[in-house]
């Protein structure tokens, strides 16, 4: 079965919002339009509500990949005006203990996933819909990613980027650039007429930017894993060009942020939410 896909790209994060049928796939980033002035808006998370209200559509899930490291998830946000649930893989409580201890979070952060509304197990079943879905672990990137399979259309998160990008970075904490490799292997031994969806995209100069691909293009085409490379030869290429790439400008309030189902901290005393900003530990 082939459900309908409605993608939504901010080009502030590079990140691409996906409606699938009943589903949202990734939730939109909150916009940090002023990043030294830490001010945030929700012009991206309201295009796609209007999206939603125009095409009377309703809303089953609001399906997280992982806690992303460059934009601030509005999944709350979009439960409150549209309703469903806010999910994620279970391993998220693996990330949220890593960060815990990196942000000095308040004692009464509990590290049980409670902040979200399902975890998936690896292979999780579940309906969007008249279509059938599931849930796939596909850790690296961070130790907690998720694809999902709606129907014929394949939502692989950071795991994957479009074939002439390649894939994502693994040196985030708990990354593992061979867990990466092998979680691609599931991803690429699917049917491979699966359409693949990214979740982020870059594009270079001479093409706008994408967001659908498929396993046949993946397995043929993907720069870093393509055309049959070795587990050694992906690992040796993603550790050295890791090696070379900056911190992602939104870590440390994205993270905060992320590993609380989008959701910021409760005010201070004077009403201001704060979030912690940790010296020489990222």
């Amino acid at each position: 079965m082939t459900p309908t896909v409605q993608p939504f790209y901010d080009l502030n994060t590079g990140t691409m919002t996906t409606w699938s049928t009943s589903a949202r796939v990734r939730p939109p980033p909150w916009s940090i339009h002023d990043p030294k002035a830490a001010r945030t808006s929700t012009q991206s998370a309201d295009a796609v509500i209007a999206f939603v209200r125009e095409q009377r559509l309703s809303v089953e899930w609001i399906l997280e990949t992982h806690a992303h490291a460059d934009h601030l998830s509005a999944a709350p946000y979009l439960r409150r005006e549209l309703g469903g649930k806010i999910a994620i893989g279970e391993s998220i409580r693996t990330v949220q203990g890593v960060f815990k201890k990196i942000f000095d979070l308040e004692p009464e952060f509990r590290l049980d996933g409670s902040q979200f509304d399902h975890l998936f197990a690896d292979g999780e079943a579940f309906r969007i819909g008249a279509f059938d879905a599931s849930a796939i672990y596909v850790p690296g990137h961070t130790p907690a990613d998720m694809a999902y399979r709606i129907g014929d259309a394949l939502f692989v998160g950071d795991t994957l980027f479009m074939p002439d990008l390649g894939t994502a970075r693994c040196d985030f904490p708990g990354g593992d650039a061979r867990a990466t490799y092998r979680s691609i292997q599931r991803l690429l031994a699917l049917d491979p007429d699966t359409r693949v969806f990214v979740c982020h995209d870059y594009p270079p100069d001479t093409r706008g930017p994408q967001w659908q691909s498929s396993v046949r293009e993946q397995r043929a085409q993907n720069v870093h894993v393509g055309g049959g490379k070795s587990e050694d030869e992906f690992v040796a290429m993603r550790e050295a060009r890791d090696a070379t790439l900056g911190v992602p400008t939104l870590i440390l309030p994205a993270i905060q942020v992320n590993i609380r189902a989008g959701q910021f901290p409760d005010a201070a005393g004077n009403g201001t939410t704060f979030l912690k900003i940790p010296l020489n530990s990222i």
